[in-house]
């Protein structure tokens, strides 16, 4: 069970969803779940704004629920949900859960290479509101965006990374990311994580590639693609585990080419690809819409 707790730092800065909390679920499915879920929000006088579930087997299989309700004097009146739902739901039905206030979002820090489509995107969706997120930092291993970054009052970290030896980046990328941070997006961040850096970071990464993923591994898979004459070009959004690029998969989607497009081509929409997959990606785990279970996940619409 987990009430994550607004910190000191962090102002409640989404109005749209002021006095939202929302509440995730997962667990062993059993007969009344849910009721015991609606009686405890009733009592508290929530009022429900969207409760989506699911099974993987209603014979005892995984049951996964997000909830979203609205209750006035939200920050006040949570512990209290908080420690009701922790009975009944612990106790009774031995179910984990965590529980947000929505007004508070969650802080990301960004991790970006030379290639910038994907991270100037996100950036650009954050400024108009699109993404209920805080961008804490923008981290790189090269200088080229820096001027960029910073354009949209973001901070930028230089943390030059090459060769076999990560430890002194990841040090340094550490220290950034303390306390800092929910959760890190890989927005083309050309650099593999170590195990190490990947359980001691200790908040979700997400990482974004194309869909030629393993078919065509290494540099310049579009023109090994094109060589290949595909039809389908794509983008794989997906969180990130030490299996390199075999973590759960949050978002993906495709679109159609032809003999005529060239490498360029299909390079130019493969980045169109991105950018709308890990744009979604990042607000459906904003929004506490992902579920991950074992090697796959839940997304709730």
């Amino acid at each position: 069970m987990t009430l994550v707790q607004e910190a000191p730092r962090q102002a409640r800065s989404n109005p749209a969803a002021q006095n939202l909390a929302s509440l995730i679920i997962k667990g062993q499915d059993r007969t009344g779940i849910v009721a015991a879920v609606t009686s405890v929000l009733g009592k508290h006088g929530a009022n429900i704004v969207s409760l989506d579930q699911y099974s993987d087997d209603p014979q005892g299989g995984a049951f996964f629920q997000r909830t979203v309700f609205q209750l006035d004097d939200l920050p006040i009146a949570l512990p209290r949900v908080d420690a009701d739902l922790t009975k009944v739901l612990g106790k009774g039905f031995d179910l984990d859960f965590t529980l947000r206030d929505m007004a508070v979002p969650k802080r990301v820090a960004i991790f970006a290479s030379k290639s910038d489509h994907c991270l100037l995107d996100l950036l650009w969706r954050h400024r108009r509101g699109e993404l209920p997120v805080t961008v804490a930092m923008v981290v790189s291993n090269h200088t080229d965006t820096a001027e960029e970054v910073r354009s949209f009052g973001i901070p930028f970290f230089h943390v030059p990374s090459s060769g076999a030896d990560k430890s002194a980046a990841e040090a340094e990328h550490l220290r950034l990311l303390e306390g800092n941070v929910d959760f890190v997006v890989l927005a083309r961040y050309m650099q593999i994580l170590t195990g190490d850096f990947i359980s001691k970071v200790g908040v979700p990464i997400i990482n974004i590639h194309h869909s030629f993923l393993p078919a065509f591994i290494g540099a310049g898979p579009y023109t090994k693609a094109k060589q290949r004459g595909v039809k389908l070009i794509g983008a794989t959004a997906h969180y990130v585990t030490e299996d390199l690029d075999q973590g759960p998969i949050i978002e993906q989607d495709v679109v159609r080419v032809t003999h005529a497009d060239t490498a360029a081509d299909l390079q130019r929409r493969g980045a169109d690809v991105e950018r709308a997959v890990l744009s979604r990606a990042v607000a459906w785990h904003s929004e506490d819409r992902v579920i991950r279970h074992e090697n796959h996940t839940i997304v709730f619409g």
